[in-house]
């Protein structure tokens, strides 16, 4: 299986390419720079492998919840190669590939993710790691002020840049719950490739044109003197 990635939904954009198991990956934290970043990060993970686009069983990208024009930038490159290619296309969460990092590096089995959102309000799911060590979402993903979460048993350990900003809300409202908070948890194509390994084995890859981002706001694009 040979499958390229792409995450640029937050602060950090990278690309990886999983080669029948072996993943490689470039990453770097760097807002506002991904339209300039991650066509070079795709072009040398390739030429690294010596494979053509044509070649790929499908790309995965990182749909979101997370910055507009963020979402918006992997969606698009994703959508542009892929069509050119003539290959399958695998949505992966954001949350979901936060979740699958930390699991990858600690011991907890249940996670609490969330992203800054602005405005008031964090992008926040819950994940557990399934039998085959993934993420599995527990729920629904959601938009919310942190002081309105929903949550469900089960101790874990807070992830994400919505525990910077927000993390005295958050920890009221999860008490005993929480054992552990990583503030420092991004997304990373490592994981969205990682995630999307599983999904194209159970046959989830879409056509190019179906793979759609996820916002979760409805009001996506206001204006920085409303925020």
């Amino acid at each position: 299986m040979k499958l390229l990635a792409v995450e640029t939904a937050t602060p950090a954009c990278s690309a990886a390419l999983w080669v029948d198991g072996e993943i490689c990956e470039r990453f770097q934290m760097a807002p506002r720079e991904h339209t300039r970043l991650i066509l070079p990060m795709i072009e040398a993970l390739l030429h690294e492998a010596d494979l053509a686009v044509s070649q790929l069983d499908a790309i995965a990208f990182g749909c979101g919840p997370g910055s507009f024009t963020g979402v918006r930038i992997a969606t698009g490159v994703v959508q542009g190669i892929a069509l050119g290619a003539d290959v399958p296309v695998l949505p992966v969460s954001t949350l979901a590939s936060m979740a699958q990092f930390s699991f990858n590096r600690n011991q907890h089995n249940l996670v609490f993710t969330a992203l800054d959102a602005r405005m008031g309000e964090i992008f926040w799911a819950v994940y557990q790691k399934n039998s085959q060590g993934l993420a599995q979402l527990v729920g629904q993903e959601a938009v919310t002020p942190a002081e309105a979460i929903v949550f469900p048993e089960g101790k874990g350990c807070g992830v994400g840049s919505g525990w910077g900003v927000y993390e005295a809300q958050l920890s009221t409202r999860l008490g005993s719950q929480l054992e552990t908070v990583d503030v420092d948890v991004w997304p990373h194509a490592v994981t969205v490739v990682q995630l999307a390994a599983e999904d194209y084995r159970q046959g989830k890859a879409v056509a190019p044109e179906r793979a759609m981002p996820v916002y979760l706001r409805d009001k996506v694009a206001k204006k920085e003197s409303e925020r």
